[in-house]
């Protein structure tokens, strides 16, 4: 099982958010509740588009920051790239 992971949500307003955590799921639950953060909270709902595996905690902010900073067709690249690849046991501890 991974350590951690990198997530990316497609929002209500067709919005992009990625962000890391250790337990995807727990995390997702916490967006789609308004309190993971602000950015997702004033777009409900949000939907799991793509959970990518990493080694560990840094590698995931690492690769968090990269996608961070592609614009949003390469983002959707990545998206499609991956398709299938939001694993129903995407958990872990927490993050």
């Amino acid at each position: 099982m991974s350590e951690a992971w990198v997530y990316l949500l497609r929002c209500a307003d067709g919005s992009l958010y990625t962000g890391w955590s250790t337990d995807v799921q727990r995390r997702l639950a916490r967006h789609l509740a308004g309190k993971a953060s602000r950015y997702t909270a004033s777009r409900l709902p949000v939907e799991l588009a793509l959970a990518l595996p990493m080694p560990d905690s840094s590698a995931a902010r690492r690769e968090e920051a990269r996608i961070k900073a592609l614009g949003r067709p390469a983002k959707l690249a990545l998206i499609a790239e991956n398709a299938g690849a939001v694993p129903a046991h995407a958990d872990g501890g927490g993050g």
